[in-house]
Parts: C-alpha cells; structure tokens; sequence
C-alpha cells in the first residue's frame, strides 16, 4: 500500500508541476486553453472555469494542456498557438521542463532550511562501517583513528581512498588509534565494478551545520546545477556507449518511491527532487513528441521563416511517439524481468 500510495503522490506531483509549467506560459501569453488535465483514462473528476475545463483522470501517469492550434492542420487563429508569436511558442514548450528544475530547487532549499547541511567529517575517523566489507571484517569499528596505511601517516580523510588506490588488491596494513592504544590491522581491499575503485568500507563522520535562508538558497542552487551537470555526462556517456544504459520503467520507479517514503519524508522528497531534474533533463532531449523535439521544431520554423507543412509535422510526431511508447514498453520489461 505505501509503495502505491509514493507513486501516486511522486507521479501526480511531477506530472502537474509539469503541465502547470506549459498551463502558466500558455494563459500568461494570451493562448487559448480549453482543458488542463491531470492523468489518462476515465474521468474521475471535471469542473469548467472560464473556457477552461479542468480535469482529473483515473491512471495518473500522464497529463495534457489542450492548447487550441496546437495540433498539426489546425486553423490558425490569433489566440491559438499556432498564432502568437514565435518568442512566446518557445516560452510554453520550454515552461514543463523549467518548472521540473523549480520543483527540486523548492525542495532542497526547504530541506536545507529546516534540516541544514550534513557534511563529512574531513579527518581519518570512522563514522560508519559497510556491512560484509573488509573493514568490518578485519575488526574496525566506529570511532577508530586511522593513524596509517602501509606505513604512510594520515592527517585528512581523502587521503584513506589514495593509499588505498594505490596498494590496490594486495593487503594493506593498517595502524588504528582506539582508546587511546594503537594497534594494527591488516585486510585486503575489496574491488567494485560499479564505482570501479577498491574498497575497504568506511565511512567518515558526518555533522550538522544549521544554514541561513541565504545560505540554503545558494545551496539548493548548487545542488540542482551539480546533479543536472552528472545527468548529462551521464547521458553524453550512454549516447556515446561508454558507460551501458541503465533505465527503470513506471513499475520500477514506484518500488523506488516505495522504498524511499519508507525510510521517511526527506529521502522521499529527495527522491521526488532527483527525478525531477531527470524528468526536465529527458524532456530537452530534441526526440521528436518531447518537449525538446518541439521546441527543435520551432527553431527550424524560425530558421524557415514558416511553418512545417502539417503532414511533416505529422510525421515527426508519429516517430517520436512511436519512439517513447517503444522505450517504455522496453523499460516496462526490464522492470518485470527484474
């Protein structure tokens, strides 16, 4: 039940930040809006206001604007879209994804607010131990000094994961300062695939710096820019097959969200942040039905200086939704399989 009711929550949350954003842009510039929706399906619930008719539908795994003269061959008409000005076209098809990068910095500013900062402690002792990992297994605990690896003295954190690069697979001695008594320990690193690094599972202490609303509001900045910046080198990297694509379906987010509300409402924020930025990064990417591909669109009509004849246009969309409806049914089984 709480693994269904996270994903409710995360994909009604995500969806409706995103159609607000092109629902905004579009009433903002003076275009024609005649339904905003919130999921597919039956209708669950409607109301008319205005020329608007507001909808929510039963699967809530999708949402629309319905924008008058959006759709290819439609007349042009001076409120629909397809008739304001090029500059105000752009402004709605780029609103979705701007406001899935508003949402995560709205979140982590409020994180940063109330909870502060948790920052790693940047001297040679042991916060935390991985499980099943050789530090754990050749005796370390919390609180431990690591005084040296190999005979080579330690004054500051980063320098445990050099020495430990360095030794690589053969065992490394340790010399550990414990209550006040040395002693030496010896254990042999443990290499990760995944990381692609050797390690010997510690983790350094972590404390809690309260932070200004300034402070919070620079660092919530920061962090949307960092996480965006991997998001794309990630991306660049699958593109270019350096690294193997990794791609979870709408069955695999939802036990994600399950796991992460378990563990409470800041991971599952956090969560909710995170796939956010991966939501606004995907919707730029210039496929054909994403926001990104439209707003391609738009910028060879610029080029042109006319519209696309409706037929291209129809084609275009038709790969592009032939394209995502062929990547979810892919990432759906691999979901399954998993």
């Amino acid at each position: 039940m709480l693994t269904i009711l996270a994903a409710i929550v995360l994909f009604g949350v995500l969806i409706t930040v995103h159609e607000l954003g092109h629902f905004l842009a579009a009433k903002g510039t003076g275009m024609q809006v005649t339904e905003f929706s919130i999921g597919f399906g039956p209708k669950v619930f409607q109301k008319q206001a205005g020329e608007t008719l507001y909808s929510l539908r039963l699967v809530p795994l999708g949402g629309y604007n319905r924008i008058t003269g959006m759709e290819p061959g439609e007349a042009v008409t001076p409120r629909g879209f397809n008739g304001r000005p090029m500059w105000a076209r752009m402004l709605v098809i780029l609103a979705g994804p701007c406001m899935n990068f508003l949402l995560p910095f709205l979140i982590f500013f409020g994180v940063f607010a109330v909870k502060g900062l948790a920052l790693p402690v940047d001297e040679p002792v042991v916060g935390s131990l991985m499980e099943g990992y050789p530090g754990a297994e050749a005796g370390l605990q919390v609180g431990d000094r690591l005084v040296s690896i190999n005979g080579q003295p330690l004054e500051r954190w980063n320098e445990i994961n050099s020495l430990v690069q360095e030794n690589g697979p053969a065992d490394s001695r340790l010399v550990i300062q414990r209550q006040g008594k040395q002693q030496a320990l010896t254990l042999k690193p443990r290499y990760d695939g995944e990381s692609k690094r050797f390690l010997i599972g510690v983790r350094p202490r972590i404390e809690h710096r309260s932070l200004s609303v300034g402070e919070s509001l620079k660092t919530a900045a920061l962090s949307v820019i960092r996480i965006t910046g991997a998001m794309v080198d990630g991306l660049r990297m699958m593109a270019t097959g350096k690294v193997s694509a990794e791609i979870a379906g709408p069955i695999g987010v939802a036990h994600m969200a399950g796991d992460v509300a378990a563990q409470g409402a800041v991971p599952y924020l956090e969560f909710m942040a995170f796939l956010s930025l991966n939501l606004a990064v995907l919707n730029l990417v210039p496929i054909p039905a994403l926001d990104g591909g439209q707003f391609l669109v738009l910028v060879v009509e610029a080029l042109l200086g006319h519209a696309l004849a409706p037929r291209a246009k129809e084609i275009i969309q038709m790969i592009g939704v032939a394209c995502i409806i062929a990547l979810t049914v892919f990432a759906t089984m691999h979901d399954l399989l998993q």
